[in-house]
């Protein structure tokens, strides 16, 4: 009688584990389908959003910044000094920082004669330590900075073999690590305010490698890399501090003076004003990500399910390949 009832007992225990196992794998099931139906259902909202927005005129969901602090690196000349401009016409007050003297007073010359704030600091972007002791006068001096805009940039416009590795270096410390101590300083401020912008401007660059731009390439990869991280660490922190990253063709400013286009219908060298208003306009929508021209994003998809191969061709084909070969540049000394 006992070896039966042990026997029934075993029985039910099996049973009863194989039942709540069963029920667990079925809630689990469940857990992955509502978690699957709720991502999907947002994905298709925001997707949608996003189709919606971009026949929007940007006037109609710009933020108003008037009154908010502008930070601008490279500001004395090109698209830094435009960008300040815009600013101080839509009622902020400027930071300028530029290791040029004469041009930076320039820049702030002009926003004074709009009847904007501004303060001027010469800085070496190449250097952690000076952005470091310049942030804090800055902050001293002109309070919390609202929006930072790394613009500061430089080209050496060589093939590989050809860059020294100081000009190699320099190139890093001011297109990609001067913005991590920019950050460094001003971020914290932002987010214990709940409240910022960071723009990054980086070029289509920092997404497809162009023949003899290997270390301009690099830093602007890393620059892209960069803004989204952050981006990402900000959204999950639950943090209201906004990262635009900006991704231009050529710009005509001088700073790739001889650069050339194969199709200028599809891919033209940009109109300095024009691009500052689109840099901008994206500011104030607290838009992610802005290619320019728009047909950069149909060749940035491509890329992702384009072979090596293709991609090299179309790269030939379009002239990209070639882009450099008139390079003349400003004549920057970085050695």
């Amino acid at each position: 009688m006992l070896p039966l009832i042990k026997v029934q007992t075993d029985i039910f225990i099996y049973v009863f584990f194989q039942v709540v196992r069963k029920k667990e794998e079925m809630a689990d099931i469940l857990l992955g389908l509502k978690e699957f139906s709720i991502t999907f259902f947002f994905i298709l909202y925001y997707w949608i959003q996003a189709i919606i927005l971009a026949f929007i005129p940007s006037s109609w969901r710009a933020k108003d910044v008037a009154g908010e602090t502008v930070l601008v690196t490279g500001a004395g000349s090109g698209i830094g000094r435009l960008i300040a401009l815009r600013f101080a016409r839509l009622g902020c007050r400027l930071v300028l920082w530029d290791v040029n003297d004469k041009g930076n007073e320039e820049t702030a010359k002009q926003i004074k004669a709009l009847g904007a704030y501004v303060k001027t600091y010469k800085i070496d972007l190449s250097n952690r330590d000076n952005i470091y002791s310049v942030a804090a006068k800055t902050k001293e001096e002109a309070g919390d900075i609202d929006i930072l805009v790394n613009n500061a940039g430089i080209v050496t416009g060589k093939k590989f073999l050809e860059c020294s590795d100081n000009m190699i270096q320099k190139t890093f410390e001011v297109n990609t690590l001067a913005h991590f101590w920019t950050c460094k300083a001003f971020l914290p401020g932002m987010m214990e305010r709940n409240h910022g912008h960071i723009v990054t401007i980086a070029s289509s660059a920092g997404y497809l490698g162009v023949n003899g731009l290997s270390d301009y390439c690099a830093s602007k990869f890393a620059a892209v890399g960069f803004d989204e991280s952050m981006r990402f660490e900000l959204e999950m922190m639950g943090k209201e501090v906004k990262t635009t990253v900006i991704c231009p063709f050529y710009i005509n400013t001088g700073m790739f003076d001889g650069a050339k286009t194969r199709w200028p219908f599809i891919l033209p060298i940009l109109e300095p004003e024009d691009t500052v208003n689109k840099i901008v306009d994206a500011v104030l929508c607290n838009q992610h990500i802005v290619m320019l021209p728009k047909s950069l994003y149909f060749f940035m998809a491509l890329k992702g399910i384009l072979p090596a191969k293709v991609q090299f061709l179309a790269c030939q084909y379009f002239g990209i390949n070639n882009v450099m070969d008139d390079f003349k540049g400003r004549n920057q000394k970085l050695e």
